[in-house]
């Protein structure tokens, strides 16, 4: 039994893995590439890293197997927000497309912050500062 489960853990694992591995390659900018990427990897990563502990019952093994994935499923996802954060702050072009940019005109390019509350208010907030400004 614990084999089957092992088994079916590290299968789903690497098929999360694989679908990682295809979204760098057919995702068509570079934002969906690395939401794809890091949500998929760390899922398959994870279930791998279960399927460890799973296999080897040693207590040891498993600490370190299940501190890998909890630090993993900790720091990946905000590793990659910094990184899309920068790379939006530096310009990397957005799909063609791309319906909605809901950061448009909320970064403040000056000191780095974004502007919170978005919606009609932040557009309307925006729109008379380039009105006063000119």
């Amino acid at each position: 039994m614990t084999d089957f489960i092992i088994a079916i853990l590290s299968t789903i694992g690497a098929v999360a893995i694989f679908i990682a591995a295809i979204g760098i390659i057919r995702m068509p900018d570079f934002y969906l590439r690395l939401s794809v990427t890091v949500k998929a990897a760390t899922l398959g990563s994870g279930l791998l890293l279960f399927s460890l502990a799973i296999f080897f019952p040693q207590v040891s093994v498993t600490t370190k197997a299940l501190a890998i994935g909890f630090f993993l499923l900790l720091t990946a996802p905000v590793a990659a927000h910094m990184i899309g954060r920068t790379a939006y702050f530096i310009g990397t072009a957005l799909w063609k497309g791309t319906v909605r940019d809901d950061l448009e005109g909320m970064y403040d390019k000056e000191n780095h912050r974004l502007r919170s509350g978005g919606g009609q208010d932040a557009k309307a907030e925006q729109d008379g500062k380039k009105n006063t400004n000119q």
